[in-house]
């Protein structure tokens, strides 16, 4: 026969992987590029060349990047590298907030996006709000993947789309139409207790009318009855916590230190209208009180002795997104008075580089 025709059982296979990984039998070592690697994984999989194999997870560790990925992930899902997917799912849960590209979003499909949302490991340069953002301008390119624009564009492009879609709805959720149910997995993952109680996203999340009212109206009566209690027990807490956030019910957040260089910023408005101040001097992290005098609906801040139970975490990552430096604390109950201040994390005698991420998460204790 001048032509053999094979069916392959793998569509990751082609021709030419397909001839290396039998010239691999002959060789005492080959090459893999990097765009190579699924195809020849896939290939060797197949002939179950395990040396082949290895080299391909070798090459997958050290060129994991925002171009690859995806394609990473769901290989190693489809061929049992539970290292590899590991890894690519880390990647994605530290820089899916931090340099999230119009590329990357229009790869991440609905099972994966679930997972990384889910995670309470989910690096959040900001607060939960903008991850109902990231989210939102996702399922906008997924929906249109003939999208072509600036990436400044995406986002009033998105709002754009989805209000002209509610419009023709006459009120319908966006995420109980035809189009909008296979989404529903995904923003179920959202920590709406930690959006609505800014007024600002409470009116974006009305506005938009992406999602059902009734997964609105028992977090509203949970936010009416938790200052209620502040106000009128002073019960904020129990007294002994075992902290742990295995439901991912921790309010996620963040900010960035640029360089060693004193800085300070604030998250405010959790747990019944505390704010709570970040300071960086001296390779230290101390957290404090703020004493910061201004008006609430309900005169429970600063009233009393306040607790928090808290995680905190710090990453430094290279140009490709792969982490070069992290540090975290367990789940820690930190009791703070009026105005004192606490250490909570010492980077002394670290091997530290910057930009350092340091992202918190907070538990809701009532």
């Amino acid at each position: 026969m001048d032509t053999i025709e094979l069916q392959m059982p793998d569509e990751n296979i082609d021709r030419e992987a397909l001839h290396e990984a039998s010239c691999s039998l002959y060789r005492d070592s080959m090459l893999i590029p990097p765009g190579r690697v699924v195809a020849m994984l896939a290939t060797a999989s197949m002939l179950q060349l395990d040396e082949v194999i290895q080299q391909c997870v070798e090459v997958m560790k050290e060129t994991v990047s925002a171009q690859t990925v995806c394609s990473y992930y769901y290989s190693a899902e489809s061929y049992g590298l539970l290292t590899i997917r590991t890894m690519c799912l880390q990647w994605l849960l530290d820089n899916m907030m931090t340099q999230c590209s119009e590329g990357l979003l229009r790869e991440v499909n609905l099972d994966l996006m679930k997972e990384v949302i889910a995670s309470s490991e989910l690096l959040v340069m900001g607060v939960e709000m903008d991850v109902y953002t990231m989210l939102k301008k996702w399922m906008f390119l997924q929906l249109q993947p003939t999208w072509r624009g600036l990436l400044s564009a995406l986002f009033p492009d998105t709002d754009s789309w989805f209000a002209k879609y509610r419009r023709d709805l006459e009120g319908t959720p966006f995420l109980e139409t035809e189009q909008g149910r296979a989404f529903l997995p995904v923003f179920q993952q959202l920590r709406l207790a930690y959006i609505i109680w800014d007024l600002m996203s409470a009116r974006v999340i009305h506005q938009d009318g992406l999602t059902p009212a009734a997964w609105l109206c028992p977090v509203y009566k949970e936010h009416w009855l938790g200052p209620l209690q502040a106000e009128q027990t002073r019960k904020l807490w129990p007294m002994d916590v075992y902290v742990s956030d295995p439901q991912g019910n921790s309010m996620r957040c963040g900010g960035q230190l640029h360089s060693d260089k004193q800085c300070r910023w604030q998250w405010e408005g959790f747990n019944f209208s505390w704010d709570l101040v970040v300071c960086y001097a001296n390779q230290h992290i101390i957290f404090r009180c703020s004493t910061r005098n201004k008006s609430r609906s309900l005169g429970v801040t600063l009233l009393w002795h306040r607790k928090v139970a808290f995680c905190l975490r710090l990453s430094s990552l290279d140009r490709d997104g792969r982490a070069v430096f992290r540090k975290r604390t367990e789940y820690l109950m930190l009791s703070l008075r009026k105005s004192q201040e606490l250490e909570v994390m010492n980077l002394e005698k670290q091997d530290v580089v910057f930009l350092i991420y340091v992202a918190c998460n907070f538990l809701y204790l009532h």
